[in-house]
């Protein structure tokens, strides 16, 4: 599991995803200067330790790296919400508690989700239509 990512980890690696493509700690440390005051070995510094942990890999260019996300963001934050949850000692009121924080879009998204979820169990159990049998009724 992963560990809940820094805020200066995290504001690398929202850039990293962001861009979706190969970095350098020059690029980075330009765009992070926008927002504070940050030097070139800090930056260099933290995209080091996220390649130690894993987070991202890197290839050599002349005397630099470029840095590319192994994972994306949406693994990241599944990873911590499954971490949370399966630690908790009552997973349903867990999740209940959670759904209840929810907006009405987040259920949404989260309704769509279970459905796209479900379809893909569907098309793995049957993957060709084969069976002849109907499908379950929606929302089942």
């Amino acid at each position: 599991m992963p560990r809940p990512l820094g805020e200066l980890e995290d504001a690398v690696m929202t850039r990293v995803w962001q861009w979706n493509r190969p970095v350098t700690v020059r690029e980075v440390l330009e765009d992070l200067q926008r927002e504070r005051s940050i030097a070139y070995t800090t930056v260099m510094t933290v995209m080091d330790n996220l390649h130690q942990k894993g987070w991202v890999r890197r290839e050599a260019e002349g005397r630099a790296y470029r840095y590319t996300a192994v994972s994306t963001r949406a693994a990241y934050s599944a990873a911590l919400m499954n971490e949370a949850w399966s630690t908790s000692d009552n997973p349903a009121a867990a999740l209940v508690a959670f759904f209840g924080m929810m907006s009405a879009e987040q259920r949404e998204a989260l309704r769509d989700a279970v459905r796209i979820v479900q379809h893909d169990d569907e098309t793995q159990a049957d993957p060709e239509g084969e069976s002849g049998e109907p499908g379950p009724e929606p929302g089942r």
